[in-house]
């Protein structure tokens, strides 16, 4: 791929049964310029598991993906609440989703230890009252396979 790609998806933040559709959107694109499936498989965890974060906790927000040569990035951004302990936003399990998020189905604590498990980096910056913007990095594999 000798030019870079920027792909921009808004997220919904009223809409559960919206959530999805920007990573759909973007696994579609990453399949049609030839992405290999593993990375499209975590980009597109990463980009769920975002989309459901902004719409429990941030009245939705923006999605950017940007791929070039040597991965995929994608920034969420919102302008919710913000993440008042990252650290223990971090922890499997841990949730301050309500309870009607649970009752959904929702809201299990796996959100943001997900998207770090399925990205090779990845960072928070948040402020409360502010919001929050996550950027994650998926990298192609080196040396071969389908890469674009």
């Amino acid at each position: 791929m000798s030019e870079s790609l920027h792909l921009s998806y808004t997220v919904d933040g009223s809409d559960f049964t919206g959530a999805g559709r920007a990573s759909a959107a973007m696994k579609r694109i990453l399949r049609e310029i030839g992405v290999d499936m593993d990375t499209i498989r975590r980009c597109s965890i990463c980009m769920y598991e975002g989309e459901i974060n902004m719409v429990i906790h941030a009245n939705g927000g923006t999605a950017d993906v940007y791929i070039d040569e040597n991965g995929v990035k994608i920034v969420l951004c919102d302008e919710g609440p913000g993440i008042e302990d990252v650290e223990r936003a971090m922890q499997e399990g841990f949730s301050t989703a309500e309870q009607g998020v649970r009752d959904l189905g929702f809201g299990a604590g796996m959100g943001l230890p997900n998207m770090k498990r399925y990205s090779d980096e990845m960072a928070i910056e948040t402020e409360v009252g502010r919001g929050t913007t996550v950027t994650m990095t998926v990298h192609f594999p080196k040396g071969g396979g389908d890469e674009p």
